[in-house]
């Protein structure tokens, strides 16, 4: 079991390497994007990049505090789906029931990577190309869509 200071230690290094393998690389728009970070200029909708040993995913999470936006924007997410599953290259999954853990009911769309292990080294170099394929991949599709997302919360 590794200490406090020791896992947040880790933390930081498998950020660090993931950052510098990103630094370089730009948003499909051609702008520089902090993708640890993914803005996705909508409030309340986030782009998470998990990988803590239990689970290594990216997740799309939409947690609107109005239910009826919530709806709106889940429906119209629902037409996008064709879409954006041909532009992401992995399963997807579409959960609009997500307790996240602060015990809050949100949408939530994610691609998982299994058999891998945040506390395994070995394993670092294949989460960050699973990261790197699917923010990649997922930019793609929400440079091509965000307007018509951004216009249903304005």
């Amino acid at each position: 079991m590794l200490s406090k200071e020791a896992r947040k230690e880790r933390n930081l290094l498998f950020w660090a390497a993931f950052k510098a393998l990103m630094r370089k690389r730009l948003s499909s728009s051609g702008r520089r994007v902090n993708w640890v970070s993914y803005p996705t200029e909508v409030k309340n909708t986030y782009l998470r990049l998990v990988s803590d040993g239990k689970i290594t995913a990216v997740c799309y999470d939409i947690q609107f505090k109005d239910e009826g936006i919530q709806a709106l924007f889940w429906e119209q997410l629902g037409e996008l789906k064709k879409v954006l599953e041909e532009k992401m290259k992995h399963p997807t999954k579409w959960d609009n029931s997500f307790i996240n853990t602060e015990g809050m009911k949100i949408g939530r769309i994610s691609w998982e990577l299994e058999h891998v292990n945040f506390h395994n080294d070995k394993d670092w170099p294949i989460i960050h190309r699973f990261f790197k394929e699917r923010l990649i991949e997922f930019d793609t599709f929400y440079q091509e869509f965000k307007d018509i997302l951004i216009s249903l919360v304005d």
